[in-house]
């Protein structure tokens, strides 16, 4: 296999045990600087220049994306997508999991757990924020920060106001978020390689710091991880587009609580930990993946008018819930199950004689009028009426705003 790294610093721990690890298994790898590639658009012939040389062939490659490079990062990594390369980590999900505002958001529409958070621009929208998220003592984030640069405990209101309005007024995104107290100065970092956690610890602030992170002086400790935590950090990962990821958890009282899913986490902190030969892991699933490569079905499957491939989720209360697949009427009405998602498991080409259960998703090909008829209507939550407004509005009707 023939492997790109694409990394701005090739000396770096991380970038280094990921050459060690290819080179050591006989793999051909080489560390390429993302900024130093040109990109050709031409029909039907995307290309890519290196040091102003066409790039030669390459199986795969890993992206080691730095915060500051994220757009032209992402751009490159695009590029290799359009040449059909396989990479470990999407440009969409590198993207997405960068900005913390977008990483939330995502994660909240598919029921992951998270801190409850704001996001306000007016000064008047602060103190209703930080009432909504539990109240002080809060947890205030710049969108773009990492390695704990940019997270700030504010203890009370007229803190919290001002350490925001003096943020603002620097032109900064910050969010307001609720302080998780039975987790103060701990979270845990869950290591995902494709649909498995292969690695976990425990960071531990010291002395007075609040911040866990490795690099603000925090101590590690191994951890094995339940199957509540293993769970949430590959649905994160995966929902997010990312192969390889490091899922940033707190430890709340109602279970996992996700904070961040980085697209390039560093590999000294928990190897160390762990002593587990994390570059090895990444490395080894590249191979097994560039050996049987994933195809998009989307693309080739949709020849046939009314024809495609969607994804199906089976919500409580569905009258197929309990049947086998073969007894669902699937068939009957043209709808092939390639895929059933249950959990974390991923079972391909389920048999028919596989019982369905509450929260799995089907992954079918078939005619899209009939798969479009077993996808519920999206509802809306009722939002509680406002009496105030309505008193001094319209009347206070009992009407639903």
């Amino acid at each position: 296999m023939k492997l790109g790294i694409l990394s701005c610093s090739p000396n770096c721990y991380s970038t280094r045990r990921l050459r060690e690890a290819a080179e050591g298994r006989g793999h051909d790898v080489k560390v390429l600087n993302t900024l130093r590639f040109s990109i050709d658009l031409k029909q039907g012939e995307p290309d890519l220049y290196f040091r102003s040389k066409l790039l030669s062939d390459y199986d795969a490659v890993i992206p080691r994306i730095g915060a500051s490079i994220t757009y032209y990062g992402t751009a490159v990594v695009r590029q290799f997508e359009q040449m059909d390369v396989f990479t470990t980590n999407s440009s969409a999900g590198i993207t997405n999991s960068r900005d913390k505002l977008r990483c939330l958001q995502i994660l909240s529409r598919h029921h992951i757990g998270i801190p409850q958070t704001a996001f306000v621009r007016e000064k008047r929208d602060v103190l209703p924020a930080i009432e909504r998220v539990g109240g002080t003592p809060i947890i205030i984030k710049l969108l773009e920060g990492t390695q704990g640069v940019g997270v700030i405990l504010a203890e009370s209101v007229k803190t919290a106001e001002a350490i925001i309005e003096t943020l603002q007024s620097t032109r900064q995104n910050v969010l307001v978020q609720k302080f998780v107290a039975e987790s103060r100065g701990r979270d845990i970092r869950a290591f995902v390689v494709g649909d498995r956690v292969i690695a976990a610890m425990r960071r531990v602030a010291e002395g007075g710091e609040f911040r866990s992170n490795v690099h603000r002086g925090g101590r590690t400790e191994s951890v094995i991880l339940d199957e509540e935590y293993c769970e949430t950090a590959v649905r994160s990962a995966q929902i997010m587009g990312l192969r390889v990821a490091g899922v940033d958890m707190l430890e709340g009282k109602d279970g996992p609580q996700v904070m961040e899913v980085n697209s390039s986490p560093g590999l000294e902190g928990i190897e160390n930990c762990t002593q587990l030969d994390i570059a090895g892991a990444i490395v080894d699933y590249i191979a097994a993946q560039v050996d049987f490569s994933e195809i998009d079905v989307r693309q080739r499957l949709t020849v046939s008018r009314g024809y495609g491939v969607t994804e199906i989720h089976i919500p409580e209360g569905s009258e197929i819930i309990g049947k086998t697949i073969d007894e669902s009427g699937l068939h009957e009405r043209d709808i092939n199950v390639l895929t059933l998602y249950r959990g974390t498991t991923v079972i391909p080409n389920p048999r028919l004689k596989r019982t369905l259960e509450p929260g799995d998703r089907l992954l079918c090909f078939g005619k899209l009028e009939a798969m479009r008829g077993m996808i519920p209507e999206k509802t809306r939550r009722k939002r509680r009426p406002k009496v105030k407004q309505l008193d001094t509005e319209i009347g206070a009707e009992g009407v639903d705003l």
